[in-house]
């Protein structure tokens, strides 16, 4: 028996992130063989009706204006929840998320936040976007930072399941670290993800920062990604977070919504680890 395909959802809001979310997802969708399901949420359920009949209006746009056959759900609830809940949920076959941020501009500064809040509750990951993707049939250059941490592990089966079905290059990141302790850490992790890549015949490149500061670090992170015209940033979030923690010394939303409007994937902690483990071994 064929197994069922998996899906990109695409929470949508009928904003012009969430169609760049939405281009983004085809991308990806054309190179992994997904299909897409766009998600909106209502306030009240008497809300649903009206939501549903936009939503056919919209799929009907989609297949016009992009040839692509998607899907829709709508549902009513708190988006903090809903969204994570129904990509979590195993029956709806959810591969990862993709959802449109505005940034940190003016009075949307708090929407980093908004998008942090969304993106912690999953157990798949999410891949937070600005603009629409580059003239360019999949992502070719993907930055994974290095640093001491154990969930190095989960972030790396996602690089190499990517790698694998994109063709794309790993930049591996060394993060500044002076403790001699941690800098062993970061070594064996670097070297794990080395082996690993190896044996799954990915591409590969290793830059280390020259940064001793976390906001250095996080600039030249950024500046690195640039200068390669990155794709992708493949961060773990950070376990029971809260106001003061940090991500290579920056606040997560600060990253989900930088400057050089680069797309980031998440990979909450334990999140979909046990069903990317195949590609470990190739």
């Amino acid at each position: 028996m064929e197994q069922e395909r998996k899906s990109i959802m695409v929470t949508w809001d009928f904003s012009a992130v969430s169609y760049n979310a939405l281009k983004h997802a085809i991308k990806l969708a054309h190179s992994l063989k997904n299909n897409i399901i766009l998600f909106h949420i209502v306030n009240e359920p008497t809300e649903e009706e009206g939501a549903s009949k936009r939503m056919v209006e919209t799929v009907e746009e989609i297949k016009k204006d992009l040839g692509e056959d998607v899907g829709y759900q709508v549902q009513h609830g708190v988006i903090f929840k809903e969204i994570s809940d129904f990509a979590s949920n195993e029956e709806n076959n959810i591969n990862f998320v993709v959802m449109g941020t505005h940034g940190m501009k003016g009075n949307q500064k708090l929407f980093g936040s908004w998008a942090l809040k969304v993106v912690s509750g999953s157990t798949v990951p999410f891949i937070v976007v600005q603009d629409q993707p580059p003239e360019k049939d999949r992502y070719t250059d993907i930055v994974f930072p290095i640093d001491f941490k154990s969930e190095n592990k989960e972030k790396l089966q996602w690089a190499i399941f990517l790698g694998k079905y994109l063709n794309s290059k790993i930049h591996l990141y060394k993060a500044p670290v002076q403790d001699k302790n941690l800098q062993k850490k970061v070594n064996v992790n670097l070297n794990f993800a080395i082996r690993f890549l190896i044996q799954n015949s990915i591409e590969y490149e290793i830059h280390t920062s020259t940064k001793s500061s976390s906001s250095q670090y996080k600039k030249e992170l950024l500046a690195l990604c640039k200068k390669i015209n990155a794709d992708l940033i493949l961060i773990t979030t950070t376990k029971h977070i809260t106001k003061f923690d940090y991500i290579f010394g920056a606040k997560e939303q600060l990253l989900l919504a930088n400057n050089e409007k680069i797309p980031v994937m998440c990979v909450n902690p334990k999140s979909n680890f046990a069903k990317v483990g195949q590609f470990m071994y190739g």
